[in-house]
């Protein structure tokens, strides 16, 4: 009985054993089945990410995804209102370009005392990038009557690489300079090398300043503002016409007609000198033929004398 006790007894944690061994396999089956399955999937759901990343090889290995730099954009806009009041609505739009972080470079009003309703008011402003829609939506929609609107855009993202490139070249050529400066034996080779850098630094501060203005102008877009009266003729801008026989016949008579005006004008300037210098000229002339005649002739003493 003892043994059939025993025996049982091992037997049931034999059982026990290989069914943990059992679910402990089925469990990695499982896990390694997963796994596969999910770097099965892994490649597949990668898939975008490896186009746009273009890796080199599998395996994990690829290129960083690198954004481009955003654009420079230079913006400029010609905004045309009608206001009752020109002076009030300049002074608003410069209230609207300071609100927006800007300020206004330009302004010229031109008011007639005896026609006020016929002012009129040109103001430029500067405004941050970031700040143009707004503002120009306000600068539209607050000083009076849309008349007209023009939005310009340029890209001018090559240019501001250039000079970029540009004055970092200059830099790197001025240290180089100033290093060859420090080994210089001969004063001849001293003055050259300074001479030198004197020309690189000229250079660099020109495309520094031309870096500037580039950065000012496409950090600050630039809207320029007409504001006309109520009863204000807006300027029309009509296209040249192509030059004509009759056109040529016009200016060929306009020049004839100013020449001899012209002449004209001349000739009657020197008129009074001229008469002037004939009446003392016949004078003179004259005036020396009688003191001709009055001269008794000197003739030679005759012998019966």
């Amino acid at each position: 009985m003892i043994g059939s006790v025993l025996l049982g007894g091992g037997m049931f944690l034999a059982g026990c054993s290989a069914g943990s061994s059992n679910s402990v396999a089925s469990s990695s089956g499982v896990a390694a089945g997963a796994a596969g399955k999910a770097n099965a999937a892994t490649p597949a759901q990668a898939a975008p990410g490896a186009i746009a990343g273009r890796p080199e090889a599998q395996g994990g290995t690829g290129t960083t995804v690198r954004l481009a730099p955003a654009s420079s954009i230079i913006h400029t806009a010609q905004l045309t209102v009608r206001a009752g009041n020109v002076s009030a609505a300049a002074a608003q739009a410069a209230q609207i370009a300071e609100g927006a972080g800007g300020y206004v470079s330009n302004e010229s009003v031109t008011v007639n005392p005896d026609h006020p309703s016929e002012a009129t008011a040109s103001v430029q402003v500067k405004i941050p990038v970031t700040s143009y829609p707004a503002a120009l939506g306000q600068l539209s929609s607050r000083l009076g009557t849309q008349l007209a609107l023009q939005q310009e855009a340029q890209d001018v993202t090559q240019q501001v690489a250039d000079v970029t490139s540009q004055v970092t070249s200059g830099q790197a050529a001025i240290a180089q300079l100033r290093a060859l400066l420090s080994h210089a034996g001969s004063v001849g080779d001293l003055l050259g090398v300074q001479n030198q850098i004197n020309q690189e630094e000229s250079s660099l501060e020109s495309l520094q300043a031309q870096q500037r203005a580039l950065s000012r102008e496409t950090s600050y877009a630039t809207v320029t503002l007409t504001i006309l009266g109520p009863k204000a003729k807006p300027a029309v801008h009509r296209p040249k016409a192509p030059p004509t026989l009759a056109s040529g016949l016009g200016a060929g008579w306009r020049a004839l007609r100013i020449t001899v005006s012209w002449t004209l004008a001349f000739l009657g300037a020197i008129a009074p000198f001229a008469i002037v210098l004939a009446v003392a000229g016949y004078l003179v002339y004259r005036g020396r033929r009688r003191l001709t005649r009055r001269r008794p002739a000197a003739g030679p003493a005759s012998p019966d004398s």
